[in-house]
């Protein structure tokens, strides 16, 4: 089976900073990406809009010319969000919006993933007139869905954990308060999340990792696979059959966002840095856990290449690859280890070509 598709946008990536940055954004151009959204979490984060970088935050200005000169000018679009700190106004949002630069926002819930330290609970920006302003210019909201400051049974448990609370909780509060405000739920992971963004309006919408329509928390325990370690955490059964109904579905609403996420230490003396690592494999990883094949191929190129252009206004593209029913081993650019690899699977059953 062969299957020509348009390239596509990988709307959640994690590009991080320095001189490994041009081998994560060449493992993308490698797996067909015409474009991505580049996540702010970085060390400093990108918090501010316009400017020069300073030692305590860098700017969505600098930021885009930091990967243009790192190869992001072979991508049709690159999107990258302003981390929403405590230090964002909603000046902050109007300027960035009249120049151009601002085009989306991220919330990290207070140290509930990689580098979200900086964050500020979601009332700060209900409050402060940041949502308000974001609504009303049409800024898109990122939104890492987990409620903060859990423990135990609460943070991951047999009857709910953060992301439940989460969206059952904060965001029906958050969507009354601001109707109109486009909100793209990332990365989720459970059948609340999925049920939300199903039952809500057309501004709301939400990513899908192929670490989370493939694998369950079983998956991970088993041998304690740590290279399948992510935050969101992958979760049970029906919560992955929910995914995979929602991304196979051809709902607008679902669409591709792999949250992939580099590291050169994955294990470290405490504990397990938090992300997979799907540059270079991903759109393989999609279509395994599609099964793809002739009856579901419109469903698969809406969730792969469609929705999410559509969502954020982008183009589709006109360059197209494909993909074939056929082992490979792909070359990763980066030395990041590849998911599949840190699993311990010596090839992905499909290949993909330029």
């Amino acid at each position: 089976m062969i299957f020509e598709l348009p390239k596509w946008y990988d709307l959640h990536v994690h590009f991080r900073q320095g001189d490994s940055m041009a081998d994560y954004i060449q493992d993308h151009l490698n797996m067909g990406c015409c474009g991505a959204l580049a996540m702010p979490n970085t060390k400093p984060p990108v918090s501010h809009v316009h400017g020069k970088n300073t030692e305590e935050y860098w700017t969505v200005e600098s930021y885009l010319k930091d990967m243009e000169s790192a190869g992001s000018k072979a991508f049709d679009d690159i999107i990258a969000p302003l981390y929403l700190t405590n230090a964002t106004t909603k000046d902050m949002i109007i300027e960035g919006t009249k120049s151009g630069i601002l085009r989306a926002c991220k919330y990290y819930p207070p140290h509930g993933t990689t580098n979200s330290e900086h964050g500020a609970g979601l009332d700060t920006y209900i409050n402060n007139g940041v949502f308000a302003a974001m609504s009303d210019a049409g800024i898109v909201l990122n939104i890492h869905g987990e409620e903060h400051g859990l423990s135990g049974e609460e943070y991951f448990g047999e009857q709910s954990n953060a992301e439940d609370s989460f969206y059952k909780n904060h965001m029906p509060q958050l969507v009354e308060k601001f109707p109109n405000l486009k909100i793209v739920c990332e990365h989720i992971t459970t059948k609340t999340a999925v049920d939300f963004v199903k039952n809500s309006g057309n501004n709301i919408a939400a990513t899908i990792t192929p670490q989370h329509l493939l694998y369950t928390v079983a998956d991970l325990l088993q041998g304690l696979k740590y290279h399948l370690y992510c935050l969101p955490l992958v979760k049970f059964e029906k919560d992955r059959t929910a995914l995979l109904e929602a991304a196979k579905s051809g709902n607008v609403k679902f669409f591709a966002g792999t949250d992939s996420a580099p590291h050169t230490t994955k294990a470290t003396a405490c504990g397990c840095a938090a992300g997979c690592y799907t540059g270079g494999i991903a759109p393989q990883l999609y279509a395994d856990a599609f099964n793809l094949n002739e009856d579901n191929f419109d469903e698969f190129k809406k969730f792969l290449c469609l929705n999410g252009p559509q969502f954020y206004g982008i183009p589709v593209s006109n360059k197209t690859f494909t993909l074939t029913k056929k082992p490979s081993q792909p070359s990763v650019a980066s030395g990041a280890i590849p998911l599949h690899i840190g699993l311990g699977q010596k090839n992905l059953a499909w290949t993909l070509t330029l």
